[in-house]
């Protein structure tokens, strides 16, 4: 036993903080840092416009570059110590210059969207700032532990650059910007919920941190003043640690139910006759709920019994497990199904939408072919069909097929133009070639079909 009170003695003096610490030293800091004018307000504009280049691009360097040189801590580090200190006025301003921060902050990154030129086709980065999780809690609340420790050190380090990396205060921010320029609702609210959870937990870490150092309380004289101010930190407590409690608990539930449902699928991926080859998770539902879908053989009631069983052994209920069966089928022998066999299921759906592509392609083949039949028949002089198509091509890159034909006497010339969904020409592309036709062929008039 006194090698164990020896050992505890030693633990608590390597974490003592008494003699590395200057509560009074920070508190001017801490205060003399929130207000965002001048130079603040120039530099929160910089990196602002700069992390929302970097969300743009999906580049992580230049978003953790626009963090650095980013001044979001001050206010939130404020509000924690007006808590912790009961200064109601040092809670005023903090608040008022957290608005203008969120303000400034949002409009800029709203502005930089509306004008930037650059397409959003994969806003991974973006995305991902709209869907908080239980990490997203962990780091901030410890990255404002750790951010008040280093504002209360006698001798500063570079914590606060890695503190304000891990926060990620500025990102969900521009996220909300992007929201707002294109009316998102998604990118809007998920981030500003983002924003919310790093604020509350880096505000309650602060206001914690103060606590444990022992910064000094901010009394007055008047008893009424005390006790009403009293109340007033109390609820304000009370409006950050609830929802902070309630975000916590969202994210936990929402994480485990993934953790949940990712070992259920490993689990029955090869189940019976049959093969689950994708799964999606939906949170937002009520419950949450995981679209499974399914290849091979359609599973019979014995093998739903099965799945619901495995399901509850992870929490599961059987209201939270919706099976398609697009890509299944019934048997009437009892082989068994090798892998092939079960991929090729997966594909069955996608093989019979090329095969009703590639009969509409052979009707418009066979359409031009009587059409270059009647064009023989009349013994006159062909257009350089192979030609047209080409520079019709070359043109128009996304077009998969060309086939041009003359019919009418000759005084028509019909172009059959094939393209991808979502590539087709628009109709000023269709005039334009129209007119080029004619004059290209030298016939009175020219018809564009698209298919």
């Amino acid at each position: 036993m006194p090698q164990l009170r020896n050992l505890w003695r030693r633990f608590i003096g390597l974490v003592d903080l008494r003699e590395y610490i200057d509560v009074d030293a920070a508190a001017v800091n801490i205060r003399d840092n929130i207000a965002f004018r001048g130079p603040n307000i120039v530099i929160l504009f910089c990196a602002i416009i700069t992390a929302s280049v970097g969300l743009n691009v999906n580049s992580i360097p230049v978003i953790i570059g626009a963090m650095l040189i980013s001044p979001l801590m001050s206010p939130i580090i404020g509000f924690g110590l007006a808590l912790g200190t009961n200064d109601v006025d040092l809670l005023k301003h903090s608040l008022k210059h957290l608005g203008i921060m969120v303000g400034i902050s949002v409009l800029s990154a709203t502005l930089y969207f509306l004008v930037s030129p650059l397409d959003m086709v994969h806003p991974t980065e973006l995305l991902a700032r709209t869907n908080p999780t239980i990490y997203d809690v962990l780091i901030a609340l410890f990255g404002g532990l750790a951010g008040i420790l280093e504002i209360s050190r006698k001798e500063k380090g570079t914590v606060m650059s890695g503190v304000a990396i891990a926060t990620a205060l500025m990102p969900p921010l521009c996220t909300a910007g992007y929201g707002l320029a294109t009316l998102n609702s998604t990118f809007l609210f998920g981030a500003l919920y983002l924003f919310f959870i790093n604020f509350t937990f880096i505000a309650l870490a602060a206001f914690i941190g103060t606590k444990y150092l022992g910064y000094k309380m901010i009394d007055t004289k008047d008893e009424e003043a005390r006790i009403r101010h009293k109340w007033l930190f109390a609820l304000l407590l009370i409006a950050i640690i609830v929802p902070s409690v309630i975000s916590a608990v969202s994210v936990v539930r929402e994480n485990n139910f993934t953790r949940s449902v990712n070992a259920f699928i490993q689990e029955n991926k090869n189940f019976a006759r049959s093969y689950i080859y994708d799964y999606q998770i939906s949170n937002d539902t009520t419950p949450a709920a995981v679209d499974v879908y399914i290849a091979g053989e359609e599973p019979d009631s014995a093998a739903y019994n099965s799945l619901y069983l495995s399901a509850a052994q992870y929490g599961l209920h059987p209201d939270q497990l919706r099976f398609h069966l697009d890509a299944a089928y019934q048997a009437h022998n009892q082989a068994a199904l090798d892998e092939n066999q079960l991929v090729r299921d997966i594909f069955r759906t996608h093989e019979e939408q090329l095969h009703e592509r590639d009969q509409e392609i052979a009707r418009l083949h066979n359409m031009v072919d009587s059409l270059n039949n009647s064009i023989s028949k009349s013994k006159t002089p062909s257009i350089p069909n192979a030609d047209i198509e080409a520079e019709i091509r070359a043109q128009y890159p996304q077009l998969t097929d060309v086939v041009i034909a003359l019919s009418d006497g000759n005084s028509q010339v019909v172009a059959l133009l094939t393209a991808p969904k979502k590539k087709d020409l628009k109709s000023d592309d269709i005039a334009r070639l129209q007119s080029w036709l004619q004059v290209r062929t030298g016939v009175s008039q020219a018809v564009v079909i698209q298919r």
